[in-house]
C-alpha cells in the first residue's frame, strides 16, 4: 500500500508579521464598533437618569422596554419607518426593472452610442446631488403638487431612483460583461431569443450582482437625508433620517434620551439584519463584477 502524503499548510509568519498593523487597525475599529454598539443599545434599555450618571449598563431601575414602545407610538418613529421602507423598497424594485436590462444590453450589444452611453453614466455619478436637487425643486415647486401626499412621495421614490439609475447600471454592466458568453450561445442554438435568455438565463445568473447592488441602493434610500428634506412636505411623507433629526432637536425640550436611542436602534435593525442574513450574496456579488465566470465546458 502506498502511504498517503500529508500536507500541512505552514503559516507565513514573515508575511503575518507585515500584516500585523492591518490586523490591529482593523480589530481595533471592531472593537471601537461593538463598543459603540454595545452603549447605544444599552442605553436604548435605560433612563435618561441612568444615561448621563454612566450607569447605563447596570440597569438600576431595569430593562425599560417601553421606551421602544413609546419611540415607535408617540415619536412618529413608525411613520418614518414605514415611510423609508416603502421608499426603499419601491425604489430598488424600479431600479432593478430599469437598469438590469439597460446593463445587459450595453454589456452585449455592439451599437453606434454605447460608449458614449457608458461614459455619460459614469460622469453622471460624479455630478453633485445639490446640482439636480435644487433647480428641481424650483420646477416641481412651480407645479404645486407636494402639497399632495401621494404626488409628494412619487416626486420623492422618482428621484430616488434617478440619483442612483447610474452607478446600478454601471455595477450590473461589469457583472454581466464578466459572465460567459457560452450559456447565451447555447440557448441561441436552442431557438431561444435575445430578451428570453436575458430573462431566464443571463438575469438570474446576475443574482448576486442584483442582491448586492440592491441591498446598497436600499441603504443609500433608507440613509439618504437631502432630498428629504427638501422635498417633504410634512410629516406624513419624512423618512427616518429626517425623523431622527427633528427627534435629536426635540431632546431640547423632553429630555427623552432613552426613546431617542431607541428610536434609533429601530431605524438601524432593517440595514444591519439585511448585511448579517445576505453578507455572503454581497461578497459574492461584488467579487463577481471582477472575476469572469466561464463554463467548465469552454
Amino acid at each position: 500500500m502506498k502511504k498517503e502524503n500529508k500536507v500541512r499548510d505552514h503559516v507565513n509568519w514573515h508575511r503575518e508579521f507585515r500584516l500585523a498593523p492591518g490586523y490591529i487597525i482593523l480589530s481595533l475599529w471592531v472593537l471601537f464598533t461593538f463598543v459603540l454598539l454595545g452603549w447605544v443599545i444599552g442605553a436604548s434599555f435605560s433612563t435618561s437618569k441612568e444615561i448621563f450618571s454612566g450607569t447605563v449598563f447596570k440597569f438600576e431601575t431595569g430593562i425599560h422596554l417601553e421606551n421602544y414602545a413609546k419611540a415607535w407610538s408617540t415619536s412618529n418613529v413608525s411613520v418614518f419607518f414605514m415611510n423609508s421602507l416603502v421608499y426603499a423598497s419601491i425604489s430598488c424594485v424600479l431600479l432593478i426593472v430599469i437598469c438590469a436590462p439597460a446593463a445587459y444590453v450595453l454589456s452585449r450589444f455592439t451599437f453606434l452610442g454605447n460608449k458614449l452611453i457608458q461614459s455619460g453614466f459614469v460622469a453622471a455619478m460624479g455630478v453633485p446631488a445639490t446640482m439636480i436637487v435644487l433647480p428641481l425643486f424650483g420646477l416641481v415647486a412651480g407645479w404645486n403638487i407636494l402639497n399632495v401626499s401621494l404626488a409628494n412621495r412619487a416626486v420623492l421614490i422618482f428621484l430616488y431612483v434617478g440619483i442612483n439609475v447610474p452607478y446600478t447600471t454601471i455595477f450590473l454592466l461589469t457583472f454581466f460583461s464578466n459572465l460567459s458568453r457560452s450559456f447565451e450561445e447555447a440557448a441561441a442554438i436552442d431557438g431561444c431569443p435575445p430578451m428570453k435568455t436575458f430573462w431566464k438565463i443571463m438575469l438570474p445568473m446576475a443574482q448576486p450582482g442584483i442582491i448586492t447592488v440592491t441591498i446598497f441602493n436600499f441603504i443609500n434610500v433608507w440613509n439618504e437625508y437631502f432630498m428629504s428634506l427638501i422635498f417633504a412636505n410634512s410629516d406624513k411623507v419624512k423618512s427616518v433620517a429626517i425623523g431622527l433629526y427633528g427627534m435629536i432637536n426635540s431632546m431640547r425640550y423632553t429630555g427623552d434620551y432613552a426613546g431617542m436611542f431607541a428610536a434609533v436602534v429601530i431605524v438601524f435593525l432593517p440595514t444591519f439584519i439585511l448585511y448579517v442574513f445576505l453578507s455572503e450574496k454581497i461578497i459574492a456579488g461584488v467579487t463577481g463584477g471582477g472575476v469572469k465566470v466561464y463554463n467548465i465546458n469552454e
